[in-house]
Order: C-alpha cells, then sequence, then structure tokens
C-alpha cells in the first residue's frame, strides 16, 4: 500500500492541516525579495554628494558639430561648470533636456558658468546631437562604458548597456561640488543648476 505524500491530493486537508500549511508558506512569501532565488532589486541611486571634490576628467566631444577634447581641470580655469549627465542622445527626455539647456545657456553664460552635457549612449552621435538637439550651445562629451558617470556615482545598467544616470551637478572653480541632482524630470535640471549657479554667484 503506497502512503501519500503530506499535502497530496490524495488526502483532504483538515482545519489543522491547513494552518500548518500556511505556517510553512508564510516564511517565504514574506521574505524580502532581495532572499528570494533568482529575485534582484535594483540598488539605490546615490550620486557624488554636495561638498565633495569633482574628479578630473578628459573627454572627446563636439560643439556645435565640431570635435573637441574637454578637461574639466581647464575649464573650471574659466569658471564654474554645469556637468549633467544624460543616458543617451537622441532619446526623448535626452532631447528635451537638451533643448532646456540650450535656452538656458546664454543665462548660464551671463553667469560665468559652462553647461557641459556627457552622455554614455549613442555616443558616437555626439556631434551631430550637440548641433542637432543642443543648438550649437555647448559642448557634449562622450562616455563610452560609462566610465567618468562612475567616477560620479551616476551610472547605471540597462539590459547588456551600462549608462549614465540623469543627474546634475554645479562645479565652482575649486572644484567643489555646491550641487548633486538626480531626476528622471528632464526639464527640471535647469532650473536647479541655475539657481545653484546663481547662489554661487551671489556669494562671490
Amino acid at each position: 500500500m503506497t502512503r501519500a505524500l503530506p499535502f497530496s491530493r490524495s488526502r483532504p486537508l483538515t482545519g489543522l492541516r491547513r494552518l500548518a500549511r500556511l505556517a510553512l508558506l508564510t516564511p517565504m512569501l514574506a521574505a524580502p525579495a532581495a532572499l528570494l532565488p533568482g529575485v534582484m532589486t535594483p540598488p539605490a541611486l546615490a550620486a557624488l554628494a554636495d561638498g565633495t571634490t569633482a574628479p578630473d576628467f578628459t573627454l572627446e566631444g563636439a560643439l556645435g558639430g565640431k570635435a573637441l577634447t574637454f578637461s574639466l581641470k581647464e575649464q573650471l580655469r574659466k569658471g564654474p561648470v554645469v556637468l549633467y549627465f544624460f543616458p543617451a542622445a537622441f532619446t526623448s527626455g535626452c532631447t528635451l533636456e537638451a533643448h532646456a539647456f540650450a535656452e538656458a545657456t546664454p543665462t548660464f553664460r551671463k553667469l560665468g558658468a559652462a553647461v557641459v552635457g556627457v552622455t554614455a549612449g549613442n555616443s558616437e552621435r555626439v556631434a551631430e546631437f550637440s548641433k542637432e538637439e543642443c543648438r550649437s550651445q555647448f559642448t557634449v562629451l562622450a562616455d563610452p562604458g560609462a566610465k567618468v558617470a562612475g567616477l560620479y556615482d551616476s551610472q547605471k545598467t540597462q539590459g547588456s548597456f551600462t549608462l549614465s544616470t540623469r543627474t546634475s551637478f554645479v562645479i565652482t572653480p575649486e572644484g567643489r561640488v555646491v550641487l548633486s541632482y538626480t531626476s528622471s524630470d528632464p526639464q527640471s535640471h535647469v532650473q536647479k543648476t541655475l539657481e545653484a549657479v546663481q547662489a554661487w554667484r551671489a556669494a562671490h
């Protein structure tokens, strides 16, 4: 005679057996997703904090479609830098953000600040993007593999690609970060960075 396995259909569950089964299942159902096999939780975003020293870097890029080599150290000698990372050129949100920064660049320029965009996505098209969507107003840099974004703790993975998060920084001529702002809203970055530059200028 074959014995039925516990909780098999060959034996009806009594009230006590139902409670026992529920007690066994509850810890699994209540366990955090990160502890369950095969389930990954996304890492928390933690961009480089205000008050820290901005990592120096040199990247290739373009202004108005013309190739150039950009050095953060050299640019800071001329004044503060609005450094904004965006995920990928010619995507809808990044295009909106580029238009907003292009419109605001003359205002930033009057305050003595330079706007610089950095992207790892579609980085081979930054020359085209700098002319068409950035309207030849500011420099756009290519960051293949989001290596510089990683220095600024502004890196994310999307499928098999490593991209930058949508994060903006305001960096003073001394190399100090006075604003670190991460938001998925592309048009909010201009307002936040402009306010930070204005506050810095008022104090200097």
